[in-house]
């Protein structure tokens, strides 16, 4: 399966049930031998960028503050390939989702002036929007990702067949930001940008101007924020970045995109002086009043507030921790990344234009953590990049024994995290070399045994390569690693012949009460042609069938497989989640 983001939930079991969660983090065991024991902070900064600049993992430019006070500044590798251009820092580039905390604050300031209820359903504003989910959905729900809207981005052929159009507002709201609910508005978090192209909707109905006029108006002028503003293709806008994608062999243009898309949603571009301008508003109140602030930055599912991240996260490998409010963004071929370690008043700031976005995170710890005293992490190389090179140096056996004398030698130059053979096995079928492919699976799937992406990955390509036995095969053992993966259920549901619709009636005998735990039961009940689960002190959930009697959610990673007695009725289930199988009996 190829590499996604994606957030993890969970049927909150009660504390004394023991359960885990695993959540995405990079971990890094080395250290650098440049820290601030032997140099200076900016010394220090500098040394590890020009590493992470050397490795081909920056590209674009980076400012770091320290209360308000530019402590560095500047800019790596080119903002234009063709003519040799150096990135500076002032150099602007789009900064994609980072769009969404300015969008999340013009929302903030006309609810400040009474226009706009964070309580309001999305009809109070747009008359025109779809009355069956709009009267359910609020304001409050499109800003912090938990409305139930289908993210259009997600659509199937997105990229390929609707990314390069142009669309007015109007027209994309009811094409492309109309679907029907994927949940109950206010129960999941699901990251979406259609609810953020709709805010931006909302804020012309409300001020009678366009989107791009309001941001402008209300936060760029009034903070002197003059190289920031909506990127609008046609026009000449100096010093501005060109995207690219990186491959092996080097830069390539990154795809086009229409920039009606993004919107609201991530089609804001700026410099790390301008963001930094920002960011110190943030600490008064000429933007939002306190009162907006606290709402912008109270965490709500996920830790998610208004257009920010709110996390704590660990100075270096010590055990304080410091809050840090932060967004990124990722448009094609552009990254971004905003950090600001409010406790510490200590600001990060990475925007990039090769869509190097995986490495801003160990970038911005590592900053943070020299800025107070702690050694960084070290960068390491990309050993999928690495093999990569090897195979079109010499072939794929050579690559996969020189990955095999790195790992048992456990070199510390190199990652050898699980994404990096899975990444390089999905370019080298771009490239039509899916015999290597599969080689690369292969192995992956020998490193990672006990992970489930290795198997559906490989049982992809097998099936490219009209091995259906063995893509079968893979599919399976994918799901038997990882029984929530829809996509390998219904790829082996396709392959065995089976028609995976089920139709609702099937569900009436599901409906009831099992008993999990004392005093903690799940609720099985069917509205709307849908079948809903609720635990115990908690909202309901939505269940997907697998079959007609084995169904998943994929939001909390959770599956549920209901059994029968040999009178043919539904008298238990089987929850699974987190690697935990529960039984629960039937009470009613």
């Amino acid at each position: 399966m190829r590499p996604s983001v994606g957030v993890n939930f969970w049927i909150s079991i009660p504390k004394n049930m023991k359960t885990y969660r695993f959540l995405p983090f990079v971990a890094f065991i080395l250290f650098l031998p440049f820290t601030v024991f032997s140099q200076t902070k900016v010394e220090s900064i500098d040394a590890l960028m020009k590493k992470y600049f050397e490795y081909g993992q920056f590209n674009g430019s980076i400012l770091v503050a320290e209360k308000g006070k530019v402590l560095y500044r500047k800019g790596f590798g080119t903002a234009n390939a063709e003519w040799s251009i150096p990135n500076q820092p002032d150099t602007k580039f789009r900064i994609g989702s980072v769009t969404k905390q300015f969008t999340a604050a013009v929302i903030l300031q006309l609810v400040q002036e009474g226009k706009i209820k964070l309580n309001g359903r999305i009809i109070d504003y747009l008359p025109d929007y779809r009355s069956d989910t709009g009267g359910k959905v609020t304001i409050h729900q499109l800003l912090n990702h938990t409305s139930g809207i289908p993210s259009y981005n997600s659509r199937p052929g997105f990229e390929k067949e609707i990314s390069r159009n142009p669309y007015s507002v109007a027209d994309f709201v009811k094409q492309l930001a109309s679907g029907d609910l994927e949940f109950e508005p206010g129960t999941v978090f699901r990251y979406n940008n259609s609810g953020y192209f709709l805010l931006g909707a909302i804020i012309e109905k409300v001020t009678g101007k366009s989107y791009e006029a309001a941001v402008t108006e209300r936060i760029f002028k009034p903070l002197a924020m003059k190289d920031s503003g909506y990127d609008n293709h046609a026009a000449i806008l100096t010093k501005r970045a060109s995207g690219y994608e990186k491959r092996p062999n080097g830069l390539i243009n990154a795809p086009y995109l229409d920039m009606s898309l993004p919107y609201a949603a991530g089609s804001l571009y700026s410099t790390v002086d301008d963001l930094l301008k920002w960011d110190q508003a943030l600490y008064q109140s000429t933007i939002l009043s306190e009162e907006s602030k606290r709402l912008m930055f109270t965490p709500g599912l996920e830790n998610y507030g208004y257009g920010f991240d709110i996390t704590d996260i660990k100075i270096g490998q010590t055990q304080e921790k410091t809050k840090v409010i932060s967004h990124s963004g990722g448009i094609n071929g552009f990254s971004s990344l905003l950090s600001r370690a409010v406790e510490k008043k200590q600001t990060v700031i990475i925007l990039d234009n090769v869509g190097l976005g995986q490495y801003h995170y160990p970038i911005t710890t590592s900053i943070i953590a020299l800025l107070n005293g702690q050694p960084a992490a070290a960068p390491q190389r990309a050993i999928g990049e690495h093999v990569y090179k090897a195979i079109l140096e010499r072939n794929v056996s050579s690559a996969i024994a020189e990955y095999r004398k790195l790992k048992t030698a456990n070199s510390p130059e190199f990652d050898f995290a699980e994404s990096q053979l899975n990444s390089l096995g999905y370019e080298l079928i771009r490239v039509n070399r899916v015999l290597d492919a599969i080689e690369i699976f292969k192995l992956n799937v020998e490193m990672f045994p006990n992970s489930g992406n290795p198997y559906d990955s490989l049982g992809e390509a097998y099936l490219l390569n009209k091995q259906d036995d063995l893509g079968l095969l893979n599919y399976k053992k994918a799901l038997e690693v990882d029984p929530t993966n829809v996509n390998a259920r219904r790829i082996v549901d396709r392959l065995e012949g089976r028609d995976s619709k089920i139709s609702p009636a099937a569900f009436d005998e599901l409906v009831g009460i099992y008993e999990i735990a004392p005093n903690f039961n799940l609720t099985i009940t069917k509205e709307d042609d849908r079948l809903l689960v609720q635990a115990t002190g908690q909202t309901k959930l939505e269940l997907t069938a697998l079959s007609a009697l084995e169904f998943t959610n994929q939001a909390v990673k959770a599956t549920i497989v209901f059994q029968k007695d040999a009178a043919g009725r539904v008298m238990s289930l089987t929850l699974s989640q987190g690697g935990r199988k529960m039984e629960g009996r039937r009470l009613k």
